[in-house]
């Protein structure tokens, strides 16, 4: 995961919805929830990242860290997806917030046994909110254009490594 110091005042905007979101002290599906709400307020624009960092990696997808809270609250991550890039089947720590900044995303949804319960496209503009449990499934570029989304996650993942609980074969 690489770390990157952009500030753009859309990202300001987001950072501090995102603090307004978290004041509710709610519980993690309603938190999402309102972070998800805020993401959608405060949509940015691709070139949130570098020309460079759009590109992707051809060695699995790429993560930039762009933003880390002092207090470990929350963290924004930028994911770019190269065509055919997947993760493994997954859940999470925590509460996370997804937004598809570029590209088409393909989220499959799994129950406690792995069963498929779901699928969906997520095209630009969509935001998708979860929490744990029931957060389990695996991301897929599927389509031929390099895909960025933006993550939002309830904890400081520079300080745990990871937002993912962990991986189920």
């Amino acid at each position: 995961m690489t770390t990157t110091a952009i500030t753009t005042s859309e990202l300001t905007d987001l950072i501090s919805g995102i603090r307004g979101a978290l004041e509710e002290h709610a519980d993690w599906t309603t938190t999402a929830q309102h972070v998800g709400a805020r993401l959608r307020e405060n949509f940015p624009r691709p070139d949130v990242l570098t020309a460079e960092q759009r590109l992707g990696s051809p060695d699995g997808y790429q993560s930039h860290t762009l933003h880390v809270e002092p207090d470990g609250s929350f963290s924004i991550i930028a994911v770019v997806w190269r065509p055919g890039q997947l993760t493994r089947i997954h859940d999470h720590v925590t509460w996370c917030v997804v937004g598809v900044l570029q590209g088409v995303e393909h989220e499959e949804l799994f129950d406690a046994d792995l069963r498929r319960i779901g699928a969906s496209d997520n095209h630009v503009g969509e935001v998708s909110a979860f929490a744990p449990p029931g957060d389990i499934h695996r991301v897929h570029n599927t389509f031929a254009e390099t895909a960025i989304s933006l993550h939002i996650y309830g904890t400081d993942v520079t300080r745990i490594g990871s937002s993912v609980r962990r991986f189920y074969d």
